[in-house]
């Protein structure tokens, strides 16, 4: 497969692109979650599992990106972007954990 000059500046920079954007997941509140009811417990978990699914997804895609070998730096970029997205489905979980915590403890039926 050729690539042109200009279809290997793409695509170093959209995942250039992708590694910036990839690390913009807010901290963990579990007091956010002190206020708000069962059914948005509910909610927010289901949007959780949502997200995780959605970032494993795109590290795989990142992960089986097959970079050519005389693209400098291709595979470095890969791999952080990997792990960014690693990151973002660790906080995810984290915050999935707060919300099951919190449900359990306000929630009746989820006990």
């Amino acid at each position: 497969m050729k690539f042109t000059l200009t279809a290997i500046l793409a695509m170093t920079g959209l995942l250039l692109f992708a590694a910036g954007c990839s690390s913009t997941v807010a901290s963990i509140n579990p007091a956010k979650y002190d206020k708000i009811s069962c059914q948005e417990l509910n909610s927010e978990l289901g949007d959780t599992a949502t997200d995780i699914s959605r970032t494993a997804i795109a590290r795989g895609k990142v992960a089986n990106t097959s970079v050519p070998n005389w693209l400098l730096g291709g595979e470095r970029v890969k791999a952080v972007v990997a792990n960014r997205e690693t990151a973002k489905i660790e906080r995810l979980q984290q915050q999935q954990q707060a919300i099951v915590a919190m449900r359990k403890q306000r929630c009746p039926s989820a006990r």
